[in-house]
């Protein structure tokens, strides 16, 4: 009998036990998903903009839903409120899109001319007034209103860049590849890949208008593309898209000052190349470019203290033609645009050492070349 109560009384403790760790972890709250949005081209299987929810913890992800009637929804940029996304349109001469962000899809509010011929890139100014558009074939950029229901008006200003470069086959004529917004939102940089050179203008968010600042050259024959700056607001960094390089610079207001210029590809590397894009890691420690045909994933540390890049490896991105990439706000996962393979190929990457490693998974989506988180 003395044997029967020890036991319940050995029950009834451990029933008494405060609540496991596991117990804990299974009432913890699930991890909010991001939301990815992917700008592709259609010329071939894709049907516009697709929206992906993205788990940034474990890397799983599904698709939601789609948008389509837009043709080559190249590039896509958010408003600062997160409420509306901006996406160029490359067919017919060159428009703009604008949707409003529901939870499972994009809804349509209105489009309108780029300003320009077959634009490239876009961008949203800080105030969330004015959408930036940087249009290829004809060398230019304009200005565009953000009216109250979210869309866009007709271009306020649209300037056309002069000059050529000495590739013969890629610099006959200007050629816009990138808008980007400084962060005190008053230099709006632009890389100008036919002429060789980062054109700087100082913006008047009150009235839309743009006048020429320092706009700075770059090495002959490089054709700047894209163009980031560091979280610390004291560095940028422009890719070379033809040589393959990448120049850092000092940023100050209006003011770029070059620091180096360094190399994406191995040492002794003299197949064909293209580079593509750039970007920061959220802690500023690592800078990462992409390269087409040697399709791969550079992987740069940066000198907190002088902004300068030492070259830590190189990734197969695990299929052809890496256009855009981009890096989950929390810095864990970095995922991969493979245009040619139809795959977004995610990779788990190390914070200490900058370094990534494939997780075994990918997105299947035709022709992809901008991907865009949303937190």
């Amino acid at each position: 009998m003395k044997k029967i109560i020890s036991l319940l009384s050995l029950a009834v403790l451990f029933s008494c036990q405060p609540k496991t760790e596991e117990s804990e972890t299974e009432k913890a709250e699930p991890v909010k998903e991001l939301t990815l949005l992917v700008g592709t081209y259609t010329k071939r299987d894709s049907e516009g903009i697709y929206m992906i929810k993205f788990n940034p913890e474990t890397g799983d992800f599904r698709e939601v839903g789609v948008t389509g009637d837009i043709e080559d929804p190249s590039f896509l940029a958010l408003s600062p409120d997160k409420k509306y996304v901006y996406s160029v349109s490359e067919i017919g001469g060159g428009s703009v899109y604008a949707y409003a962000l529901g939870d499972s899809s994009l809804n349509f509010i209105s489009s309108t001319s780029s300003g320009g011929v077959h634009p490239c890139h876009i961008a949203v100014d800080k105030t969330g007034k004015w959408v930036f558009t940087g249009n290829y074939s004809d060398g230019s950029l304009a200005v565009l209103p953000i009216l109250g229901n979210g869309g866009v008006g007709k271009f306020v200003q649209a300037i056309k860049h002069t000059g050529s470069g000495p590739n013969k086959d890629r610099q006959k004529e200007p050629h816009v590849h990138s808008v980007n917004v400084s962060p005190n939102n008053q230099d709006i940089y632009v890389p100008d890949l036919g002429i060789d050179k980062v054109m700087a203008y100082r913006f008047n968010d009150s009235t839309g208008t743009l006048t020429e600042g320092n706009s700075v050259a770059v090495s002959a024959g490089s054709g700047p593309r894209h163009f980031t700056f560091h979280p610390n607001g004291k560095y940028a960094y422009v890719v070379q898209e033809l040589t393959g390089k990448v120049t850092a610079f000092k940023y100050s207001d209006n003011t770029l000052e070059t620091i180096e210029e360094v190399s994406t590809l191995p040492e002794g590397f003299e197949g064909k190349n293209s580079s593509a894009d750039i970007h920061i890691s959220p802690d500023g420690k690592f800078l990462y470019a992409s390269n087409r045909f040697h399709d791969s994933i550079v992987i740069f540390e940066i000198d907190q203290k002088t902004g300068k890049l030492q070259q830590v490896s190189h990734h197969s991105v695990l299929g052809q033609m890496p256009r855009n990439f981009g890096i989950t706000p929390n810095g864990k996962f970095l995922l991969v645009a493979n245009q040619e393979t139809d795959n977004i190929v995610i990779f788990e990457r190390d914070a200490e050492s900058g370094k990534i490693s494939p997780t075994g998974k990918e997105i299947p989506v035709s022709m992809p070349v901008c991907l865009l988180f949303i937190d």
